[in-house]
């Protein structure tokens, strides 16, 4: 809970969540015609039938779903400068690379009217949800999602999700070496990107000034954590940077660690909780330092800061 008054659905026979949304249930449907409120399956937030091109051609789902087909739903809208930047991106990634190997996308517009829409959509090779759908509010409460552009991809034949943030994946490697993109457990945030560091307790090792053997030491050493924190299913995502680039700088502005030095600098950033961070004093990263700065974030013990 990230706030009160909070709302949240169980069953009460099995004790499973329905939804944490129960407040905004209660508020758009107070008469609970739709009671419990239990959130739709993917397919039934997707819908059946999409707009394939601006000339009122359509496809149906069935013709993307499958064994080996992975779905691609990309938030975006014509008046958003990010996304007017990256779509060309994701159109040549697409079209060279990720078409033949089983991708494909839907545009989930979040524009103002429809000639903007049209005007947007026509520049795009993929089927389009018509503007002001109510399927992209479902998806995009599905998704979290919480500005565009953002890419989410789910498999094709079971409907999971594979990558909740797969655009910085696009960028870093639009030829799709790893496409589908699946989560790795430890990620370089200069290559990788940011990951789930908006919904996810992130440990970020900062590395830019390190020699080449202790950065080495250092990624074998967070590897094997990352690894077996995946595997409990620990809360915790894990980056690291060993030159500067993307997001480096940001993040050591905002946890105000300084410049790259010679020694490594682990922060906690806990985004979801309003903006906090917190920051190591170790000057090595080893399974004790590392294990150890997690640990105590987990009892309590270490300073809370503010972004900023």
């Amino acid at each position: 809970m990230q706030g009160i008054p909070a709302f949240v659905i169980l069953d009460g026979a099995t004790g499973e969540l329905i939804t944490a949304d129960g407040r905004e249930a209660i508020s758009e449907d107070p008469k609970g015609k739709e009671f419990p409120w239990k959130p739709p399956s993917i397919w039934d937030a997707l819908g059946s039938e999409f707009l394939s091109g601006t000339e009122g051609d359509t496809a149906e789902l069935d013709e993307i779903r499958g064994a080996g087909k992975v779905i691609g739903l990309y938030f975006s809208a014509h008046w958003c400068p990010p996304c007017r930047g990256f779509t060309p991106e994701l159109i040549k990634s697409y079209s060279n690379h990720l078409k033949a190997k089983g991708l494909e996308i839907i545009f989930v517009s979040s524009d103002r009217d429809q000639g903007s829409f049209l005007e947007y959509y026509g520049t795009m090779p993929w089927l389009a949800i018509p503007q002001g759908d109510k399927r992209k509010d479902a998806l995009s409460k599905r998704f979290g999602v919480q500005g565009i552009p953002s890419f989410v991809l789910i498999d094709g034949e079971t409907g999971e999700t594979i990558n909740g943030n797969a655009r910085g994946n696009i960028s870093s490697d639009p030829e799709g070496s790893d496409f589908p993109y699946r989560p790795k457990p430890l990620n370089d945030m200069v290559q990788d990107g940011p990951g789930e560091i908006n919904e996810e307790v992130t440990l970020c090792v900062m590395m830019e000034g390190c020699e080449q053997a202790t950065s080495d030491a250092a990624i074998e050493t967070l590897k094997a954590i990352a690894a077996a924190c995946k595997e409990k299913k620990e809360e915790f995502s894990f980056l690291y940077a060993t030159r500067t680039g993307g997001p480096t700088e940001q993040v050591r502005a905002l946890t105000k660690i300084g410049a790259p030095s010679s020694a490594p600098k682990m922060v906690l950033l806990d985004i979801p909780d309003e903006g906090g961070y917190y920051v190591s004093p170790a000057t090595e990263v080893t399974p004790d330092t590392v294990r150890g700065f997690l640990d105590a974030y987990k009892a309590g013990t270490l300073e809370r800061k503010q972004l900023g």
